[in-house]
């Protein structure tokens, strides 16, 4: 298992990077992100417009791709060690790390500003965004960092990027990656399942489905459609309303 996770992860991130392009073309959804196609939570590049951002461990690597052939390096931002993930959400770039969200203003793509820090307990943290609001699980266990053992779903506010506030955390039991759309909030608990959640009230998750037969490790959200990283391979899911699943096709991966 240790083994076929990050290939699973890779699996995503290489579709999602296809989703990228894909959308480049298509230039759809423009209204709701400056972000170019959709990725997972737990991506480690994102595209808005002409430009490129790639977070290693400890840095946020910015390229302008407007010659795809050439992309050019235009800032490195160094950070503090683990960071994870990042999602480009209108004028901002939330970036997961080990012990917190960094939020950047990104209203100058080729040089992101550092706006805040939400500090947590020091744990995996994949982030999505809608609205006015941040969903971040939080892992316990040795493989992110040491001493944490709890996991949660964080609800933050972040209306003011500058001061980002907790509003609400709830117990999770071993999430993963997540994604957002509308009303629904879908969050991976690795080999246990993926839940369905109802953020009507944006402040308050309540779970309306636990598919215990779908294992998920991170997700790509799109309209009435998911595409789920699973234990077996990629998997492409389309749902309803009343969150009743059906399967349309999957990539398995030995």
């Amino acid at each position: 298992m240790k083994k076929i996770i990050p290939i699973l992860y890779l699996g995503l991130a290489v579709l999602g990077l296809c989703m990228i392009l894909t959308s480049c073309n298509e230039g759809k959804d423009s209204s709701l992100t400056p972000q170019t196609g959709t990725g997972g939570s737990m991506a480690r590049f994102a595209i808005t417009g002409n430009t490129l951002y790639i977070v290693s461990k400890q840095s946020l690597e910015v390229y302008n791709i407007a010659d795809g052939a050439n992309p050019v390096k235009t800032v490195t931002k160094d950070m503090s060690m683990g960071i994870e993930t990042i999602f480009p959400y209108k004028n901002h770039l939330f970036i997961g790390a080990n012990d917190g969200m960094y939020i950047y203003n990104n209203s100058n793509p080729a040089n992101p500003a550092l706006l805040s820090k939400f500090t947590h307990v020091q744990s995996c943290d994949p982030v999505v965004v809608q609205n006015q609001y941040a969903y971040v699980t939080l892992r316990s266990g040795v493989v992110c960092r040491q001493g944490n053992t709890r996991s949660s779903l964080d609800i933050v506010d972040v209306s003011d990027p500058s001061n980002p506030k907790l509003v609400n955390s709830q117990t999770m039991s071993s999430p993963y990656g997540l994604g957002v759309s509308g009303n629904k909030l879908f969050v991976c608990e690795g080999e246990l399942g993926l839940r369905v959640m109802d953020i009507s009230d944006p402040e308050k998750a309540v779970e309306t489905k636990f598919h215990q037969d779908i294992p998920a490790y991170d997700v790509i959200v799109r309209p009435n459609h998911l595409i789920v990283t699973g234990q077996k391979g990629l998997f492409q899911y389309q749902y309803d309303q009343a969150d009743k699943f059906e399967l349309l096709s999957k990539i398995p991966v030995l």
